[in-house]
Protein backbone atom coordinates (compact mmCIF):
# COMPACT_ATOMS: atom_id res chain seq x y z
CA UNK A 1 0.00 0.00 0.00
CA UNK A 2 1.10 3.58 -0.73
CA UNK A 3 1.04 5.92 1.94
CA UNK A 4 3.07 8.81 1.02
CA UNK A 5 2.03 11.52 -1.57
CA UNK A 6 3.78 10.36 -4.51
CA UNK A 7 4.01 6.84 -6.08
CA UNK A 8 6.11 4.36 -5.47
CA UNK A 9 7.48 5.68 -2.57
CA UNK A 10 6.21 4.05 0.52
CA UNK A 11 6.92 5.05 4.15
CA UNK A 12 9.77 3.24 5.90
CA UNK A 13 9.28 0.76 8.17
CA UNK A 14 10.91 1.51 12.07
CA UNK A 15 14.56 -0.43 11.93
CA UNK A 16 14.17 -3.41 13.89
CA UNK A 17 18.00 -2.99 15.34
CA UNK A 18 18.62 -2.56 18.89
CA UNK A 19 21.52 -0.78 20.46
CA UNK A 20 23.03 -1.24 23.51
CA UNK A 21 23.57 2.66 24.97
CA UNK A 22 25.20 3.64 27.89
CA UNK A 23 24.67 6.95 30.14
CA UNK A 24 20.83 7.77 31.11
CA UNK A 25 19.52 4.76 29.72
CA UNK A 26 21.94 3.05 32.33
CA UNK A 27 22.44 0.06 29.42
CA UNK A 28 18.70 -0.50 28.66
CA UNK A 29 17.76 -1.93 24.64
CA UNK A 30 16.37 0.91 22.67
CA UNK A 31 15.37 1.18 19.01
CA UNK A 32 16.93 4.05 17.11
CA UNK A 33 14.29 6.18 15.62
CA UNK A 34 14.59 8.78 13.31
CA UNK A 35 12.98 12.20 13.54
CA UNK A 36 12.64 15.50 11.54
CA UNK A 37 13.23 18.12 13.30
CA UNK A 38 11.09 21.34 12.22
CA UNK A 39 12.11 24.68 13.44
CA UNK A 40 11.57 28.60 12.21
CA UNK A 41 14.82 29.25 12.05
CA UNK A 42 18.72 27.97 11.71
CA UNK A 43 21.06 28.79 12.94
CA UNK A 44 19.45 30.96 15.61
CA UNK A 45 21.41 32.16 18.38
CA UNK A 46 18.87 33.05 20.68
CA UNK A 47 16.99 29.35 20.44
CA UNK A 48 20.36 27.09 21.47
CA UNK A 49 17.24 25.19 23.50
CA UNK A 50 16.53 23.55 20.48
CA UNK A 51 19.80 23.21 19.15
CA UNK A 52 20.78 21.60 22.69
CA UNK A 53 17.55 18.97 22.77
CA UNK A 54 18.91 17.78 19.05
CA UNK A 55 22.21 17.52 20.50
CA UNK A 56 20.51 15.70 23.59
CA UNK A 57 18.16 13.24 22.05
CA UNK A 58 20.55 12.09 19.08
CA UNK A 59 22.67 10.65 22.70
CA UNK A 60 19.01 8.84 23.14
CA UNK A 61 19.55 7.40 20.03
CA UNK A 62 17.29 9.42 17.97
CA UNK A 63 18.28 10.36 14.45
CA UNK A 64 18.38 13.98 14.21
CA UNK A 65 17.17 15.09 10.23
CA UNK A 66 16.54 19.35 10.51
CA UNK A 67 14.23 20.83 8.29
CA UNK A 68 14.81 24.53 8.85
CA UNK A 69 11.57 26.74 7.75
CA UNK A 70 14.14 29.50 6.61
CA UNK A 71 18.18 29.46 7.10
CA UNK A 72 19.14 32.01 9.28
CA UNK A 73 22.05 34.82 8.42
CA UNK A 74 24.51 34.95 10.92
CA UNK A 75 28.04 35.21 11.74
CA UNK A 76 27.82 33.96 14.90
CA UNK A 77 27.70 30.52 15.57
CA UNK A 78 27.61 28.09 18.41
CA UNK A 79 30.28 25.41 17.81
CA UNK A 80 27.57 22.68 18.03
CA UNK A 81 25.65 24.34 15.25
CA UNK A 82 27.93 23.91 12.41
CA UNK A 83 27.56 19.96 11.82
CA UNK A 84 23.81 20.25 12.00
CA UNK A 85 24.09 23.28 9.25
CA UNK A 86 25.71 21.20 7.02
CA UNK A 87 23.68 18.96 7.07
CA UNK A 88 19.83 20.25 7.35
CA UNK A 89 17.55 20.33 4.36
CA UNK A 90 17.79 24.13 3.69
CA UNK A 91 15.22 24.83 0.61
CA UNK A 92 14.06 28.51 -1.07
CA UNK A 93 10.41 29.25 -0.65
CA UNK A 94 9.65 29.02 -4.43
CA UNK A 95 12.38 26.07 -6.21
CA UNK A 96 12.19 23.61 -9.16
CA UNK A 97 11.83 21.17 -6.46
CA UNK A 98 9.42 22.72 -4.60
CA UNK A 99 6.95 23.10 -8.00
CA UNK A 100 7.70 19.09 -9.36
CA UNK A 101 6.77 18.09 -5.62
CA UNK A 102 3.47 20.11 -5.65
CA UNK A 103 2.82 18.90 -9.24
CA UNK A 104 3.35 15.15 -8.40
CA UNK A 105 1.25 15.71 -4.91
CA UNK A 106 -2.01 17.31 -7.02
CA UNK A 107 -1.39 14.24 -9.69
CA UNK A 108 -1.26 11.75 -7.37
CA UNK A 109 -3.33 12.75 -3.95
CA UNK A 110 -5.51 15.61 -5.56
CA UNK A 111 -8.09 15.56 -2.70
CA UNK A 112 -5.87 15.30 0.12
CA UNK A 113 -3.80 17.92 -1.29
CA UNK A 114 -6.90 20.38 -1.55
CA UNK A 115 -8.43 19.11 1.67
CA UNK A 116 -4.88 19.98 3.83
CA UNK A 117 -4.51 23.49 2.20
CA UNK A 118 -7.99 24.65 2.79
CA UNK A 119 -7.95 23.72 6.28
CA UNK A 120 -4.91 25.63 6.38
CA UNK A 121 -6.70 28.45 5.03
CA UNK A 122 -9.62 27.80 6.99
CA UNK A 123 -8.00 27.75 10.77
CA UNK A 124 -6.05 30.46 10.05
CA UNK A 125 -8.84 32.84 8.66
CA UNK A 126 -8.31 35.90 11.19
CA UNK A 127 -5.23 35.73 11.56
CA UNK A 128 -3.06 37.67 9.06
CA UNK A 129 0.27 36.28 10.06
CA UNK A 130 -0.73 32.56 10.55
CA UNK A 131 -2.79 32.87 7.43
CA UNK A 132 0.14 34.39 5.22
CA UNK A 133 2.34 31.84 6.57
CA UNK A 134 0.61 28.95 6.08
CA UNK A 135 0.53 29.93 1.79
CA UNK A 136 4.01 30.86 1.99
CA UNK A 137 4.69 27.84 3.85
CA UNK A 138 2.58 25.34 2.10
CA UNK A 139 4.54 24.63 -1.12
CA UNK A 140 7.58 24.02 0.86
CA UNK A 141 5.78 21.58 3.20
CA UNK A 142 4.90 19.25 0.31
CA UNK A 143 8.47 19.30 -0.82
CA UNK A 144 9.64 18.32 2.64
CA UNK A 145 7.20 15.17 2.74
CA UNK A 146 8.46 14.18 -0.10
CA UNK A 147 12.18 14.27 1.25
CA UNK A 148 11.19 12.64 4.51
CA UNK A 149 9.03 9.79 3.21
CA UNK A 150 11.78 9.10 0.66
CA UNK A 151 14.77 9.31 3.48
CA UNK A 152 12.30 6.89 6.01
CA UNK A 153 11.37 9.76 8.66
CA UNK A 154 9.16 7.92 11.39
CA UNK A 155 8.04 10.88 13.34
CA UNK A 156 8.31 14.52 13.10
CA UNK A 157 8.61 16.96 15.92
CA UNK A 158 8.37 21.01 15.36
CA UNK A 159 9.66 23.49 17.52
CA UNK A 160 6.66 26.20 18.22
CA UNK A 161 3.10 25.82 17.99
CA UNK A 162 3.04 28.77 15.68
CA UNK A 163 4.44 27.81 11.16
CA UNK A 164 6.58 25.09 12.21
CA UNK A 165 3.38 23.09 13.94
CA UNK A 166 1.44 24.15 11.04
CA UNK A 167 3.97 22.32 8.46
CA UNK A 168 4.00 19.50 10.16
CA UNK A 169 0.25 19.66 10.28
CA UNK A 170 0.42 19.26 6.87
CA UNK A 171 3.20 17.31 6.33
CA UNK A 172 1.16 14.44 8.19
CA UNK A 173 -2.09 14.98 6.51
CA UNK A 174 0.19 14.41 3.31
CA UNK A 175 2.27 11.50 4.52
CA UNK A 176 0.30 9.88 7.39
CA UNK A 177 3.72 10.35 9.44
CA UNK A 178 2.65 11.44 13.26
CA UNK A 179 3.62 14.58 14.39
CA UNK A 180 4.30 16.26 17.73
CA UNK A 181 5.32 20.02 18.48
CA UNK A 182 6.86 21.81 21.39
CA UNK A 183 4.92 24.98 22.16
CA UNK A 184 7.21 27.36 24.31
CA UNK A 185 5.91 31.09 25.34
CA UNK A 186 4.60 33.62 22.34
CA UNK A 187 4.01 30.76 19.85
CA UNK A 188 1.13 30.25 21.92
CA UNK A 189 0.13 33.03 24.40
CA UNK A 190 -0.22 35.50 20.90
CA UNK A 191 -2.47 33.90 18.68
CA UNK A 192 -3.82 30.70 18.84
CA UNK A 193 -5.37 30.29 15.19
CA UNK A 194 -5.02 26.40 14.48
CA UNK A 195 -4.25 25.21 17.64
CA UNK A 196 -7.20 22.76 17.93
CA UNK A 197 -6.63 20.93 14.77
CA UNK A 198 -2.72 21.09 15.61
CA UNK A 199 -3.42 19.20 18.95
CA UNK A 200 -6.04 17.06 17.55
CA UNK A 201 -3.82 15.70 14.63
CA UNK A 202 -0.68 15.66 16.72
CA UNK A 203 0.53 12.58 18.34
CA UNK A 204 1.45 14.01 21.12
CA UNK A 205 2.31 17.75 22.44
CA UNK A 206 4.82 19.30 24.57
CA UNK A 207 4.88 21.84 26.55
CA UNK A 208 7.70 23.96 28.57
CA UNK A 209 5.20 24.64 31.64
CA UNK A 210 2.27 23.36 33.70
CA UNK A 211 1.08 27.09 32.73
CA UNK A 212 1.23 26.81 29.16
CA UNK A 213 -0.39 23.17 29.34
CA UNK A 214 -3.11 24.87 31.10
CA UNK A 215 -3.89 26.86 27.95
CA UNK A 216 -3.72 23.76 25.85
CA UNK A 217 -6.48 22.12 27.63
CA UNK A 218 -8.30 25.68 28.49
CA UNK A 219 -8.25 26.26 24.48
CA UNK A 220 -8.92 22.98 23.17
CA UNK A 221 -10.71 21.22 25.80
CA UNK A 222 -10.31 18.20 28.34
CA UNK A 223 -10.32 15.44 26.21
CA UNK A 224 -6.61 16.13 24.85
CA UNK A 225 -4.91 16.91 28.33
CA UNK A 226 -3.88 13.26 28.21
CA UNK A 227 -1.52 13.83 24.86
CA UNK A 228 0.00 17.00 26.29
CA UNK A 229 3.48 16.32 28.49
CA UNK A 230 5.29 18.81 30.38
CA UNK A 231 8.84 18.11 29.12
CA UNK A 232 10.97 21.49 30.63
CA UNK A 233 13.57 23.07 27.92
CA UNK A 234 16.88 21.85 30.05
CA UNK A 235 20.48 22.66 30.13
CA UNK A 236 23.58 21.03 29.96
CA UNK A 237 24.84 21.07 33.64
CA UNK A 238 27.69 19.54 32.94
CA UNK A 239 28.56 22.73 30.73
CA UNK A 240 26.61 25.16 32.95
CA UNK A 241 28.14 24.33 36.32
CA UNK A 242 29.45 27.05 38.99
CA UNK A 243 33.43 27.64 38.25
CA UNK A 244 35.84 29.66 40.59
CA UNK A 245 34.46 33.34 41.38
CA UNK A 246 35.99 36.20 40.71
CA UNK A 247 37.51 38.27 43.57
CA UNK A 248 35.72 40.38 45.91
CA UNK A 249 36.08 43.63 46.13
CA UNK A 250 35.09 44.81 42.69
CA UNK A 251 31.89 46.27 41.54
CA UNK A 252 28.39 44.48 41.82
CA UNK A 253 28.03 42.71 38.66
CA UNK A 254 24.48 42.33 37.01
CA UNK A 255 23.83 40.08 33.32
CA UNK A 256 20.94 40.75 31.81
CA UNK A 257 21.13 38.26 28.30
CA UNK A 258 18.41 38.15 25.85
CA UNK A 259 17.50 39.63 22.55
CA UNK A 260 16.63 43.76 23.15
CA UNK A 261 13.04 43.76 22.71
CA UNK A 262 9.89 44.97 24.76
CA UNK A 263 9.14 41.68 25.86
CA UNK A 264 12.46 41.09 27.62
CA UNK A 265 11.62 44.01 30.07
CA UNK A 266 15.10 45.42 29.55
CA UNK A 267 13.93 49.12 30.02
CA UNK A 268 12.51 48.71 33.69
CA UNK A 269 16.17 47.11 34.35
CA UNK A 270 17.70 50.07 33.23
CA UNK A 271 15.17 52.26 35.27
CA UNK A 272 16.15 50.29 38.34
CA UNK A 273 19.94 50.70 37.35
CA UNK A 274 19.11 54.18 38.10
CA UNK A 275 17.72 54.18 41.29
CA UNK A 276 20.39 52.01 42.30
CA UNK A 277 23.33 54.60 41.73
CA UNK A 278 21.19 57.53 43.25
CA UNK A 279 21.18 54.84 46.53
CA UNK A 280 25.02 55.31 45.87
CA UNK A 281 25.25 51.24 45.07
CA UNK A 282 28.58 50.66 43.49
CA UNK A 283 27.70 48.09 40.37
CA UNK A 284 28.34 47.11 36.50
CA UNK A 285 25.03 46.14 34.38
CA UNK A 286 26.56 44.33 31.27
CA UNK A 287 23.41 43.39 28.74
CA UNK A 288 24.06 40.59 26.17
CA UNK A 289 22.04 40.30 22.94
CA UNK A 290 20.82 42.48 20.13
CA UNK A 291 17.72 43.28 18.84
CA UNK A 292 15.04 46.13 17.37
CA UNK A 293 15.13 48.15 20.86
CA UNK A 294 18.79 48.53 20.96
CA UNK A 295 19.42 52.14 20.09
CA UNK A 296 15.91 52.89 22.13
CA UNK A 297 17.41 51.53 25.35
CA UNK A 298 21.00 52.70 24.31
CA UNK A 299 19.31 56.60 24.54
CA UNK A 300 17.77 55.53 27.90
CA UNK A 301 21.12 55.00 29.31
CA UNK A 302 22.22 57.82 27.90
CA UNK A 303 19.41 59.87 29.28
CA UNK A 304 20.15 58.65 33.35
CA UNK A 305 23.78 59.07 32.68
CA UNK A 306 24.32 55.50 33.02
CA UNK A 307 26.97 55.53 30.83
CA UNK A 308 29.41 54.63 32.87
CA UNK A 309 28.05 51.42 34.76
CA UNK A 310 25.68 49.85 32.08
CA UNK A 311 27.21 48.33 28.90
CA UNK A 312 26.02 46.74 26.20
CA UNK A 313 27.79 43.55 24.50
CA UNK A 314 25.77 42.66 21.76
CA UNK A 315 25.94 39.05 20.58
CA UNK A 316 27.89 36.49 22.26
CA UNK A 317 28.38 32.88 21.96
CA UNK A 318 27.83 30.30 24.52
CA UNK A 319 31.45 29.82 25.37
CA UNK A 320 31.23 34.03 26.02
CA UNK A 321 28.18 33.79 28.20
CA UNK A 322 29.37 31.27 30.21
CA UNK A 323 32.54 33.38 30.98
CA UNK A 324 30.52 36.40 31.47
CA UNK A 325 28.20 33.89 34.10
CA UNK A 326 31.38 33.41 35.90
CA UNK A 327 31.73 37.13 36.92
CA UNK A 328 28.41 37.91 37.39
CA UNK A 329 26.70 38.58 40.85
CA UNK A 330 23.23 38.01 39.44
CA UNK A 331 21.28 37.34 36.67
CA UNK A 332 18.10 39.51 35.69
CA UNK A 333 15.14 38.53 33.60
CA UNK A 334 12.63 41.14 33.50
CA UNK A 335 10.09 39.69 30.97
CA UNK A 336 6.95 41.84 30.61
CA UNK A 337 3.92 40.98 28.38
CA UNK A 338 4.03 43.05 25.21
CA UNK A 339 1.84 45.60 23.63
CA UNK A 340 1.28 42.57 20.98
CA UNK A 341 0.58 40.00 23.16
CA UNK A 342 4.11 38.40 23.57
CA UNK A 343 5.26 36.67 26.60
CA UNK A 344 7.64 35.02 27.72
CA UNK A 345 7.77 30.98 28.46
CA UNK A 346 10.91 30.39 30.98
CA UNK A 347 13.80 31.65 29.98
CA UNK A 348 16.39 29.61 29.14
CA UNK A 349 19.10 32.07 30.28
CA UNK A 350 17.27 31.18 34.07
CA UNK A 351 18.38 27.76 34.03
CA UNK A 352 21.83 28.21 32.42
CA UNK A 353 22.59 31.08 35.27
CA UNK A 354 21.09 28.72 38.42
CA UNK A 355 23.31 25.83 37.05
CA UNK A 356 26.05 27.74 37.51
CA UNK A 357 25.13 28.51 41.43
CA UNK A 358 24.16 32.56 40.01
CA UNK A 359 21.15 33.34 41.70
CA UNK A 360 18.64 35.01 39.74
CA UNK A 361 15.80 37.86 39.91
CA UNK A 362 13.29 37.64 37.56
CA UNK A 363 9.44 38.61 36.25
CA UNK A 364 6.31 36.15 38.58
CA UNK A 365 5.34 35.44 34.84
CA UNK A 366 3.69 32.75 32.69
CA UNK A 367 5.81 29.28 33.59
CA UNK A 368 9.07 31.33 35.71
CA UNK A 369 7.59 30.65 38.77
CA UNK A 370 7.99 26.68 38.15
CA UNK A 371 11.79 27.59 38.14
CA UNK A 372 12.62 30.41 40.46
CA UNK A 373 11.67 29.64 43.77
CA UNK A 374 11.04 33.14 45.80
CA UNK A 375 13.61 33.71 48.68
CA UNK A 376 15.19 30.11 47.97
CA UNK A 377 16.88 30.28 44.61
CA UNK A 378 15.94 34.16 43.46
CA UNK A 379 13.51 36.95 43.66
CA UNK A 380 10.50 36.74 41.81
CA UNK A 381 8.94 40.34 41.52
CA UNK A 382 5.92 41.52 39.21
CA UNK A 383 6.10 42.63 35.78
CA UNK A 384 7.63 45.83 34.83
CA UNK A 385 7.88 46.88 38.87
CA UNK A 386 10.76 48.91 39.06
CA UNK A 387 10.64 49.01 42.73
CA UNK A 388 10.68 45.17 42.96
CA UNK A 389 13.92 44.94 41.07
CA UNK A 390 15.24 47.52 42.72
CA UNK A 391 14.62 45.60 46.28
CA UNK A 392 15.49 42.54 45.59
CA UNK A 393 18.95 43.99 43.71
CA UNK A 394 19.77 45.95 46.97
CA UNK A 395 19.29 42.69 48.92
CA UNK A 396 21.27 40.59 47.07
CA UNK A 397 24.15 43.21 46.78
CA UNK A 398 24.08 43.47 50.73
CA UNK A 399 25.04 39.93 51.19
CA UNK A 400 27.09 37.47 49.56
CA UNK A 401 25.87 34.99 51.88
CA UNK A 402 22.58 35.43 50.67
CA UNK A 403 23.80 34.93 47.21
CA UNK A 404 25.86 32.13 47.74
CA UNK A 405 22.92 30.29 49.44
CA UNK A 406 20.39 31.41 46.63
CA UNK A 407 23.04 30.00 44.08
CA UNK A 408 23.02 26.65 45.55
CA UNK A 409 19.39 26.35 45.87
CA UNK A 410 18.97 27.04 42.10
CA UNK A 411 21.55 24.60 40.89
CA UNK A 412 19.83 22.03 42.69
CA UNK A 413 16.43 22.88 41.26
CA UNK A 414 18.21 22.72 37.33
CA UNK A 415 19.42 19.64 38.64
CA UNK A 416 16.42 17.88 39.53
CA UNK A 417 13.77 19.18 37.20
CA UNK A 418 15.81 21.05 33.90
CA UNK A 419 19.03 19.17 33.24
CA UNK A 420 19.21 18.00 29.52
CA UNK A 421 20.31 14.41 29.52
CA UNK A 422 16.99 13.69 32.05
CA UNK A 423 14.93 15.44 29.95
CA UNK A 424 15.74 14.49 26.36
CA UNK A 425 15.41 11.07 27.58
CA UNK A 426 11.53 11.43 28.59
CA UNK A 427 11.73 13.23 24.46
CA UNK A 428 12.72 10.46 22.99
CA UNK A 429 11.13 8.09 25.22
CA UNK A 430 7.69 9.88 24.04
CA UNK A 431 8.88 9.84 19.86
CA UNK A 432 9.12 5.83 20.39
CA UNK A 433 5.86 5.56 21.78
CA UNK A 434 4.52 7.86 19.04
CA UNK A 435 6.26 5.39 16.55
CA UNK A 436 5.56 1.68 18.10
Amino acid sequence: MTNGIHDPITRARPSSEVLELPGPNGGKQVRPVSVAYLVSRFPKLTETFVLDEMVAVQEENVRVALYPLRRERTNVMHPEARAFVERAHFHPHLSPAVLRANARALRHRPATYARTLWTLWRANWGSARYLAGAVLFFPKAVLFAHEMVARGIEHIHAHFASHPAAVAYAIHRLTGIPYSFTAHGSDLHRDRHMLREKVASAAFVVTISEYNKRIIVQECGAEWAEKVHVVHCGVNTRLFRPRRRRQAGGPFAILCVGTLHEVKGQVYLIEACRHLRRHGLTFVCHFVGDGPDMAKLRRRVREAGLEPCVRFHGRRTRNEVLEMLAQADVLVAPSVPSRDGRREGIPVVLMEAMACGVPVVASRLSGIPELVEHGRSGFLVPPGDVEGLVHALRCLHDSPVLRARMGTNGRVKVLYEFDQRRNAEALARLFREATS
